[in-house]
């Protein structure tokens, strides 16, 4: 199938989901739960999450050389410039845990080392400073610091493992690696693509400005009544950048690579939220497991309290902020202090598409061993941190 086709079957396939007519569907249940949950999340993170992020990657494989990924990101780089940026990257970015996957690939392609790469991924969604800040507001002071602590560790040493247990595998990317470490940025200077890839970044992030709290004023109420023309002057600013600086040959390469980063993944995440959809249902209705079963199982601190709350968190899809909201609901039924840690720590950063699309990038057995950290340890600090609250 010639590319136009395929971009035209998958245009075609989005504007279905974004006009579902899901208010005329004559049944109710999972599966009206899956095909609405297609509709909300078509509506709210394919135009302004996805498509962005999309051409950030697309940009990254085109414009960021392999050597400068592997010199700053890859298995022989310092460690400790390495996993910093890796793990502040999601007080900047404040992306949810499918809009950071083409970002993830990008840079693990580019030659990125396992360890950083995983932490960045880790860090993307889960080091959100808004929503560490809505954790404390509405959850208390007490979840607020351990859900930032929590989070900021675990990308250190989720990459910190990732890299030990396939350390062999690292050694020979870096055989790879030094094949190509001569190679040039480019005639462009560096402050320009610096440029290029902030009005990128700026634009992501205030087009997905969380609204405030009702009533709530202040520094992030004032930015969300201003997102839109902050987001719209990076846009521009954008533009001025690719009509000043780049050629079309440029221009045309990057559109083709990060539609390629389009094909790999919006496939595998359709598929993901429709079976979230189907087994947990949208924030507040029902899946196949229904909520109340859930609430009796995650109540106290023990073990499987923990376990259970984080193998949840690590399946349902929560856009960004959305896991605040849904946790008060769930503490307010009887859920435990830990449970709810373990769930705010493993939720943001995984789902059901996430893995499908991190399968697609890693393969099976790195993703594998990635969930599993996450939720392992996701539980060991739910029981510590229910422990010391009690």
């Amino acid at each position: 199938m010639k590319e136009r086709n395929k971009f035209m079957l998958m245009a075609a396939a989005f504007l279905g989901c974004f006009y579902l007519p899901v208010e005329i569907l004559p049944f109710k249940g999972p599966v009206f739960e899956s095909i609405a949950l297609v509709k909300w999340y078509a509506r709210e993170h394919v135009l302004l999450c996805l498509v962005p992020a999309f051409f950030i990657a697309g940009a990254i494989s085109v414009f960021v050389s392999q050597a400068s990924v592997i010199k700053y990101f890859g298995a022989k780089a310092n460690k400790f410039l390495a996993y910093t940026v890796a793990a502040v990257s999601g007080t900047i970015l404040a992306v949810c845990s499918c809009t950071v996957l083409p970002l993830f690939s990008g840079i693990y392609k580019r030659g990125a080392g396992l360890g950083p790469a995983a932490a960045f991924l880790y860090s993307g969604p889960a080091i959100n400073v808004l929503a560490i800040i809505m954790t404390a507001r509405i959850l208390g002071w007490e979840l607020g610091v351990a859900r930032a602590f929590g989070a900021m560790l675990f990308s250190v040493a989720i990459g910190l493992l990732m890299h030990l247990i396939f350390i062999k595998e690292e050694r020979a990317r870096v055989v790879e690696g030094e094949m190509i470490i001569g190679e040039s940025d480019g005639e462009r200077p560096l402050w320009k693509n610096a440029l290029y890839f902030a009005a990128m970044v700026g634009f992501l992030v205030f087009a997905n400005w969380a609204r405030p709290q009702a009533g709530e004023e202040g520094f992030w109420a004032v930015i969300f009544a201003a997102k839109w023309f902050i987001a719209g002057g990076f846009l521009i600013m954008l533009g001025i950048i690719l009509v000043s600086w780049f050629k079309k040959d440029e221009i045309s390469t990057w559109a083709s690579a990060s539609w390629t980063f389009a094909k790999q993944i919006m496939p595998l995440l359709l598929m993901g939220v429709l079976v979230a959809g189907l087994l947990l249902g949208r924030p507040g209705e029902e899946g196949l497991i229904p909520s109340s079963i859930i609430e009796k199982l995650v109540g106290g601190n023990s073990f499987w309290a923990n376990f259970f709350a984080s193998v949840v968190g690590a399946l349902m899809y929560f856009a960004t902020l959305t896991e605040v909201p849904i946790l008060q609901g769930l503490i307010g039924a009887g859920m435990g202090k830990g449970p709810a840690l373990a769930l705010l720590l493993a939720g943001p950063a995984l789902s059901l598409p996430n893995m499908l699309v991190i399968r697609g990038v890693i393969g099976t057995k790195k993703t594998v061993v990635y969930v599993s950290l996450v939720v392992v340890m996701a539980t060991i600090s739910g029981i510590i941190f229910g422990t010391i609250i009690s």
